[in-house]
């Protein structure tokens, strides 16, 4: 459970981005995000993937406050961001193998099989090319990945089907089921009227 206690986060003198947001998100459910450009999507889901502090408030995962304890939190997090902030030099294959070894979840061989057996869902040929050649679409792929392989407690999306081809996009939907059928937290900005039926459980409409 993600708990939000009066966030308020403000750029500059003026009128805030979003102010006193009380309220809580449950596992096993599915909140989308929806709002036009410059609404406060973004800037809120970087608050609560720490990649952002608020202005003032707290926001708690279970007993820790999320900003205090970033490294324990993000553990339990799945995040697949609006940009491109991947490292060009490493592949998909290496990017994944040193995300589950950085979380102490390495298992000889089954790490390996789980790996390849994920991004062969995802159809991502080229896992072994260095991530800096990829195009758009397999750069979102690797992104996907990246956020389910260590199956978190939480994922954080923003805008994930950007940029996949059709199929690709059914496959991450059925993959996001899968994921919110486990007690997963799905918090998600997207434009796909689709996901309101089929993932979310509630639509969290921009500006707050």
């Amino acid at each position: 459970m993600l708990k939000l206690n009066q966030i308020t986060k403000q750029y500059k003198a003026g009128k805030p981005i979003f102010s006193n947001i009380t309220r809580e998100f449950k596992p096993g459910k599915g909140y989308g995000l929806v709002g036009p450009n410059g609404s406060g999507k973004t800037t809120f889901l970087r608050v609560l993937s720490v990649n952002s502090f608020p202005t003032s408030g707290s926001v708690m995962f279970k007993d820790l406050d999320i900003h205090q304890h970033p490294v324990q939190y993000l553990k339990h997090v799945g995040l697949v961001h609006d940009e491109e902030t991947l490292p060009r030099h490493l592949t998909a294959s290496e990017l994944l193998e040193w995300i589950v070894r950085s979380r102490k979840l390495w298992k000889d061989g089954d790490s390996s099989d789980q790996i390849n057996a994920l991004l062969d869902k995802l159809a991502l040929e080229e896992r072994d090319e260095p991530i800096g050649t990829y195009s758009t679409g397999m750069k979102k792929k690797t992104q996907i990945a990246a956020a389910f392989i260590v199956e978190p407690d939480i994922l954080i999306m923003d805008e994930p089907l950007r940029g996949l081809d059709q199929s690709t996009r059914e496959i991450v939907f059925k993959m996001i089921v899968e994921a919110k059928s486990k007690k997963t937290l799905i918090l998600m900005a997207s434009h796909s009227m689709r996901s309101v039926n089929e993932i979310f459980d509630e639509i969290v409409k921009f500006p707050l």
